[in-house]
């Protein structure tokens, strides 16, 4: 019996997990997602899906804008304490990937500071989220150019 069982044990090791389709050359994908990352809904747009990739760059700088009119602050990235680190480093990530929107108000000088109010408190929040929206529909983008999703 103990023969047996490590002959299973044996063949287990040896049979190998199916990976999945093999990543498609470079030259496919990446410029429809480093599209996709400066204009929002770009990478759509490029690979002829222009109906999503409206509505994604109608979507997207909506809410960065609706994110600035209510006076959200950017974040910046700090050190300190690890949760000061992880929340400023994450939301700035976040607002980053916004590509052109973030790119264009920070030249413009927009720097509103950190203060009280729910007002403010939400327009953060509505300029983290268009940029992590904005990763989604880049992911998408190189799903679709990767031939992964129709």
């Amino acid at each position: 019996m103990l023969v047996t069982l490590k002959k299973a044990m044996a063949k287990e090791k040896t049979v190998k997990e199916p990976k999945g389709p093999p990543l498609p050359p470079v030259g496919t994908w990446m410029p429809a997602v480093l599209l996709g990352w400066l204009v929002p809904g770009g990478g759509h747009l490029l690979l002829k899906r222009t109906g999503r990739g409206v509505l994604l760059l109608f979507a997207i700088t909506a809410m960065f804008l609706s994110g600035l009119l209510m006076r959200g602050a950017m974040f910046q990235p700090q050190s300190g304490d690890v949760l000061t680190t992880l929340i400023n480093t994450g939301g700035f990530i976040g607002d980053l990937c916004s590509g052109l929107l973030y790119l264009l108000s920070t030249a413009f000088g927009y720097n509103q500071p950190d203060v009280p109010g729910a007002v403010h408190d939400y327009g953060t929040k509505f300029l983290v989220a268009a940029g992590l929206l904005n990763i989604l529909a880049m992911v998408d983008a190189f799903e679709i150019a990767a031939g992964r999703k129709q």
